[in-house]
């Protein structure tokens, strides 16, 4: 099976490996695996909390060069946009800019599984935030 240039690229010269603090209320976590293939894939996100926007993103995958390549575009994609344009961020986007074969689409759907997983813990993360301090905001009777 012959890998797209862009694969390679992104297997080769990986962007965005490495962790996010798991306690910063404003980072989330995913992490997702395919029992398929034993791929493993970390993916975190940092929101800023004024604008919304995510200002990082980092990886951590265990699995074959598409899985790795899928999560490097996806950190790659995920700077700069809302949590909701994050969302609308689909495995079939991966898979076409990256050109992967049918037998790794499997690795495109980890990325937007591990994209939508750290929305979802960031968006846990906020609103367990946002009862603390109402609870501490509140005046005792």
């Amino acid at each position: 099976m012959a890998y797209s240039n862009k694969v390679i690229d992104h297997y080769e010269n990986p962007r965005n490996v490495g962790s996010l603090p798991k306690d910063d209320v404003n980072v989330g976590t995913g992490l997702v695996g395919a029992p398929e293939c034993g791929d493993v894939m970390k993916l975190q996100v940092k929101v800023n909390p004024e604008t919304g926007i995510i200002d990082d993103a980092k990886f951590k995958t265990f699995g074959c060069g598409s899985a790795i390549a899928s999560s490097s575009l996806a950190t790659e994609w995920l700077k700069g946009k809302t949590v909701d344009e994050a969302l609308a961020i689909k495995n079939t986007d991966i898979v076409n800019e990256l050109s992967l074969p049918p037998v790794k689409i499997h690795c495109s759907v980890l990325a937007e599984d591990a994209i939508k997983a750290a929305i979802a813990d960031y968006k846990k993360k906020k609103t367990a935030d946002v009862k603390a301090a109402e609870k501490v905001a509140q005046p005792t009777a």
